[in-house]
């Protein structure tokens, strides 16, 4: 595809949908409430904040600029910016681990995307009606060790995700977020007013919003500069990717506002969706991914209206993963469509198809194969492992550091609209702070 024909997002609207779209997933339906409770309530919120504006957003923009400069997929983007600035061709290794990392990481997800369908149809047929805590946490167990059942929602939701991105980025991906992102927000106000009615919005305020400084740690600051980090898709060549469909006209650091601004204000939304519920039926608020598919089902199972309930909060988990996922296979899409002859459609297929092979051995890690180990990791937990351990803080690395360090400095000021102290306050940032903020992430987490 030359450059002059590649796709461009219709609108800034559209882009904003698609890269909140992509921000917003699984994580940030319970992960992110759950480390504000666990960590300092509005503490770590301001914590958070600060780390995503030092950490997160030169990262974000960093991303976009990349994309939007070389008009490709990120390994020819990253290719044609070095050598036109004198610099070496080995920076693509930036690209290809980003795109890399979206392959595997799709190849997992989809499999817990699967399990969010998979609990929508249960939500609708009341399987959850009744069940005590040992009849939901055999539902969950007996998913997990039924390869078959798990290959087919597996199989389902790539299937989804595979149709989305084939019909390209303005019927495909823009059209997806387009109907996904409102219905999101919608289902997740109709939950947050359900929270309101239980008795227990204002404990669940507290668990959220009261500051409590002495449950501040250095960990903490660590947990909250790898939340800004990773909340926000960077390191996946995903935004690298949506950054090659922009146009000049838009304002990269005004838009990273915005999507940061809504991707944090949908997670604080859905913790006060999750956590009335929650604290209502006295369950702990501590559970992790058991929270969503062993300690709610519970709830929905035993409360009036819980069937419609369980039904919405699951469907609203299916789009969050759906938004995310189709954002993960773009670049893989992309490199192909560019790099090859395949058409959008073939080029769609062809990936959808090697991330779904993945997937089935990723979803055999809990059945099957689960005596199959690689370092000590079953197949699923070694996916998770290397790409957000790894590849996910290298990528960001590469990206902030090539555009800091490699580019050049007034250019990248001007395409900022920056100038004086505001050019001066991005340089620091982006040079040192930022790279020091994914180091110190990347090495706490080995």
């Amino acid at each position: 595809m030359s450059k002059l024909s590649h796709a461009q997002w219709s609108s800034k609207m559209a882009f904003i949908l698609a890269a909140t779209g992509s921000a917003v997933g699984l994580g940030n339906i319970w992960r992110f409430s759950y480390m504000v409770g666990d960590s300092g309530g509005a503490a770590f919120v301001l914590i958070y904040l600060a780390c995503v504006a030092l950490v997160g957003l030169p990262i974000l923009v960093a991303e976009w600029l990349i994309g939007r400069r070389g008009q490709e997929n990120p390994i020819n983007s990253m290719v044609d910016l070095a050598r036109k600035n004198g610099r070496l061709p080995a920076w693509a290794l930036v690209g290809a681990s980003g795109v890399l990392a979206a392959f595997l990481i799709l190849s997992f997800y989809s499999v817990i995307g699967g399990w969010s369908l998979s609990y929508t149809l249960g939500s609708v047929t009341g399987a959850f009606t009744g069940q005590d805590a040992d009849g939901v946490s055999a539902i969950f167990t007996g998913l997990l060790g039924n390869p078959l059942a798990l290959t087919l929602w597996h199989t389902a939701f790539m299937a989804l995700v595979v149709w989305i991105v084939a019909r390209g980025v303005t019927k495909g991906l823009e059209g997806a977020v387009r109907t996904l992102m409102p219905a999101l927000v919608v289902l997740m106000l109709v939950l947050v007013g359900y929270g309101m009615t239980t008795g227990h919005f204002g404990e669940a305020l507290a668990f959220m919003f009261s500051p409590d400084w002495g449950a501040v740690t250095g960990e903490v600051v660590l947990a909250a500069m790898g939340q800004a980090f990773f909340t926000l898709s960077l390191g996946m060549g995903i935004m690298m990717a949506y950054g090659s469909y922009l146009g000049e006209d838009v304002n990269l650091i005004g838009t990273a506002r915005t999507v940061i601004i809504l991707d944090t204000a949908i997670a604080l939304l859905a913790g006060l969706a999750i956590f009335p519920i929650v604290f209502a039926n006295g369950l702990s608020p501590g559970e992790g991914p058991g929270l969503i598919f062993v300690t709610l089902p519970l709830a929905f199972g035993n409360m009036t209206g819980g069937m419609i309930l369980g039904l919405m909060f699951f469907l609203l988990l299916t789009f969050a993963a759906l938004t995310s996922a189709i954002s993960l296979l773009e670049p893989v899409v992309e490199l192909m469509e560019e790099r090859t002859p395949l058409s959008r459609v073939s080029a769609t297929l062809v990936g959808g198809v090697a991330v779904w092979a993945l997937g089935i051995a990723a979803l055999m890690s809990f059945n099957v194969w689960d005596d199959f180990l690689i370092l000590g990791l079953n197949v699923f937990d070694l996916l998770d492992t290397f790409t957000s351990k790894f590849l996910l803080p290298l990528t960001g690395l590469g990206a902030i550091l090539f555009v800091a360090w490699r580019l050049d400095r007034d250019s990248v000021a001007a395409e900022l609209n920056l100038s004086g102290g505001q050019a001066t306050l991005w340089h620091l940032v982006s040079r040192f702070v930022a790279p020091v903020g994914v180091i110190l992430v990347f090495v706490s987490s080995l």
